[in-house]
């Protein structure tokens, strides 16, 4: 046994450290039972769960692909190869900037807006099943909530590059 491994090992559970281990590996579990579910619910209307993510994010308004990748937590340019594919299907537009010339807003389209209905039924289904198996509204609120809370306390330990602040 290697002398890091070991002394991981000797922490007792509920040191700082392994609590963020236990909560990573939670969360980067959950990420992935969450993309599967995702595409299940997406696929029987033709689209990924990257496409109905990124439709989802413009529903309420037309926004840039910066802004998108900044509501998801993920690159530009994830975001940008996404959007491109969306338009080219027609499930999408991109549309001029008032604030930015260069950075064009992305908005969905009546056949994008209508696969994203499509999904609802389906959505509204696991979402309701979810909610029994935790317990209910009250006890699903919560967990929405503390993973808000926990989304925001890493991001205020980043600084603008993205690396984490040692104190």
């Amino acid at each position: 046994m290697s002398e890091g491994v070991e002394r991981e090992a000797a922490q007792p559970a509920d040191t700082a450290p392994a609590l963020l281990s236990r909560t990573a590996l939670a969360v980067f579990r959950l990420g992935g039972q969450f993309l599967a579910v995702s595409e299940r619910l997406a696929r029987p209307v033709g689209l990924t769960a990257a496409r109905w993510q990124v439709l989802g994010a413009v529903l309420g308004e037309p926004l840039s692909v910066a802004q998108i990748a900044r509501v998801m937590g993920i690159t530009r340019q994830s975001v940008q190869r996404v959007a491109d594919l969306l338009v080219a299907d027609g499930l999408a537009e991109y549309r001029p900037n008032p604030a930015h010339r260069r950075a064009k807003l992305l908005a969905p389209t009546a056949e994008g807006r209508a696969a994203v209905r499509a999904i609802s039924p389906g959505h509204r289904g696991f979402a309701g099943q979810l909610c029994e198996q935790l317990g209910g509204e009250a006890e699903f609120a919560a967990v929405a909530d503390a993973l808000r809370r926990l989304s925001e306390a890493v991001e205020a330990l980043e600084d603008q590059h993205g690396q984490i602040r040692n104190r």
